[in-house]
């Protein structure tokens, strides 16, 4: 387990932070940093086909070593980090044989990992935990998926009597920032279907995610000396936050779990003038998702309708930007990809845990591309903070599972061959 200790570390002490407000792909020039060193780390475990484009996807291929006909498969996985929380000089810390008891993070500011407030870490007791030093993320979304995807092809190419089809795997840049399959070529990819190496923890299996939005909504105002403003000044703040008001009650992250959709007011910047308002709008299902977003214009036209008179047009005008869709859809037509996943999981012990994801992945986006992707736990916890985590046998768990996949992938009948994936655009 120490080789794959040694190789994640060796990801995740490399910043490669994205930036949602370059143009470029990736969106920062350090991603290049640890992309060009995976290119040259695929060709010295023995894969071919080692390829990386201009903005920077990495594709490579484990040739089948069976002579009988399987589905090609892939594996995803992204190295960007998340711009929430700094990349940036990561020290990583390892916890061998955890005792289940408060992990001092950094002793001099006082930052603590307990399990008083992060329960799942008891989970792990006795167990190598790989943390932060409390002043950056760690990185395991998703350096803990690129390690699991290397080590597994690295495993399978020195133990050829573990039979297996083609096997395909991809590396993205920028999927913190929603961008992650943006030009991934599925055509060149050539496989069936595919796996994301980007859950959380041990056991995660994943086919449906959330129906998600973004709305930029922008609110005018009239500015007037406050000593004369009665009846003429508009405060533009004052509006959003009668906008806000008006959004349902409860339907927040903080307040929901599970399939429950929401409402999640992020940015909010403004004068008198001028006050822009962002969030984002999430749902499971898709009928809710379309009334969320009536919602916002019906709010904005309430408004509208109110001010009318006395701002002489729209004082509210709305954007809105349909991120990505739930890939239940896509996924669940060629359903035995998620059994085999979880047939495999089983063989290795491990209890499924099968729910939806309070989010997206770059599968979701590749699902409707033409490559259903369902996603598989890549081990960590606390992503896009100081207090992440991953604990080391997870990871090889992970890697476990990407081999006994393969492997499963490749049994004469492992599923009806009626029930083949078809591209779908």
């Amino acid at each position: 387990m120490q080789h794959i200790i040694d190789r994640f570390i060796s990801y995740v002490t490399i910043d490669t932070e994205s930036d949602p407000n370059s143009k470029t792909t990736p969106s920062t020039e350090k991603q290049w940093n640890l992309a060009n060193k995976l290119v040259e780390e695929l060709k010295t475990i023995g894969l071919t086909d080692v390829t990386i484009d201009d903005k920077a996807y990495i594709m490579a291929t484990l040739p089948s070593n069976v002579d009988h006909e399987v589905p090609t498969i892939g594996f995803v996985s992204h190295f960007d980090t998340s711009p929430d929380f700094s990349g940036a000089n990561v020290k990583p810390q390892i916890v061998e044989n955890y005792d289940g008891k408060d992990i001092v993070l950094n002793a001099e500011k006082n930052i603590i990992l307990s399990p008083n407030y992060f329960k799942d870490l008891l989970q792990y007791k006795g167990q190598t935990i790989i943390t932060t030093d409390g002043t950056t993320l760690l990185g395991a979304d998703d350096k803990a998926g690129i390690t699991e995807i290397v080590s597994a092809m690295e495993y399978l190419i020195q133990h050829p009597e573990i039979k297996h089809g083609k096997i395909r795997i991809g590396f993205t840049p920028d999927e913190e920032i929603g961008r992650g399959a943006h030009h991934f070529d599925v055509e060149k990819f050539g496989a069936q279907w595919a796996y994301t190496m980007d859950g959380s923890q041990i056991g995660e299996l994943e086919y449906e995610n959330f129906n998600a939005a973004g709305a930029k909504i922008t609110f005018k105002g009239k500015s007037v000396h406050p000593g004369y403003a009665k009846g003429k000044m508009i405060n533009s703040m004052l509006i959003a936050n009668e906008f806000i008001n008006e959004l349902p009650k409860g339907e927040t992250p903080q307040e929901t779990k599970g399939y429950e959709g929401f409402f999640h007011v992020h940015h909010l910047t403004g004068s008198i003038e001028e006050t822009v308002l962002e969030l984002i709008i999430r749902d499971h299902n898709k009928s809710k998702f379309e009334k969320r977003k009536d919602l916002i214009g019906k709010i904005a036209k309430k408004i509208n309708k109110k001010f009318a008179k006395q701002f002489g047009e729209d004082i509210v005008t709305t954007e809105i930007r349909d991120q990505y869709y739930n890939m239940k859809e896509k996924v669940l037509p060629v359903k035995h990809i998620i059994d085999i996943a979880e047939k495999a999981m089983r063989e290795l012990n491990i209890k499924p845990i099968i729910k939806p994801i309070r989010g997206g992945t770059d599968g979701s986006q590749l699902s409707y591309m033409g490559l259903p992707c369902p996603n598989i736990f890549a081990g960590g916890h606390n992503f896009h903070g100081k207090y992440e985590y991953v604990p080391a046998e997870s990871i090889q768990k992970a890697t476990d599972v990407i081999v006994k996949i393969a492997e499963l992938t490749a049994i004469p009948g492992i599923f009806d061959s009626k029930e083949k994936p078809k591209r779908t655009r």
